[in-house]
């Protein structure tokens, strides 16, 4: 397999994650998301993926599925290992919800493309960017905190004691929260399984500053 990452995308993040916990390993290929306009935007790339996006998975036999979720579950669904998916309907639907609310409602709003739009299309000051930025992960956040605190399956990690794959698609967001210097303090259930992802290798591994494309 040949992933096709940038060291600070949070989708090819989750992915790297996933990965990880499979005990896969797979060929990487940097897409710069920033230099020379974006090489996701280039001839070459959009053969690819030809929503100019990361991350890509290209298979053995030239097949290439897009879109982080889709990967995941792909991988979780052809090779054994650990699960990122529990083995009920009804946990899986749990999981996913976690996941989606992550995946589908607090990144796109922060995606790289949409900040660039409203500074460059808006003329925003590199403030209204951030603030914009953290108002979204706070109120994602307020929300999954409640969803993760209220309920009984969380355990050390968004479902049960074991990392899966609404795991995998947190741990980039908290990562991005940082970054971006949102007050954490609200979110005592969403801290402690960070933290507990956080002491494990697949996800040490996984962080951004650790990838070979990172400057």
């Amino acid at each position: 397999m040949k992933l096709y990452t940038y060291w600070r995308s949070s989708a090819a993040y989750r992915v790297r994650i996933a990965l990880n916990l499979k005990g896969l390993s797979s060929e990487m290929a940097f897409v710069h998301l920033v230099k020379e306009g974006g090489e996701q935007l280039q001839e070459a790339y959009q053969a690819i993926n030809p929503h100019g996006l990361v991350p890509s998975l290209e298979l053995d036999d030239k097949q290439v599925i897009t879109q982080s979720m889709a990967i995941m579950e792909y991988l979780d669904e052809t090779y054994s290992g650990a699960r990122l998916l529990p083995g009920s309907p009804l946990e899986r639907a749990r999981v996913r919800s976690i996941a989606q609310s992550i995946a589908c409602d607090i990144h796109p709003l922060n995606n790289l493309r949409v900040l660039k739009y409203i500074t460059g299309e808006w003329g925003v000051t590199e403030e209204q960017r951030t603030l914009w930025y953290q108002h979204w992960i706070c109120s994602g956040f307020e929300s999954l905190e409640r969803q993760l605190s209220e309920g009984h399956q969380t355990g050390d990690f968004c479902h049960g004691d074991e990392p899966g794959l609404a795991d995998a698609c947190l741990i980039p967001q908290i990562y991005n929260a940082r970054r971006f210097s949102v007050a954490m303090d609200d979110y005592p259930v969403i801290q402690r399984i960070g933290k507990n992802c956080e002491a494990l290798e697949p996800f040490q591994k996984a962080v951004p500053e650790a990838q070979e494309d990172a400057p």
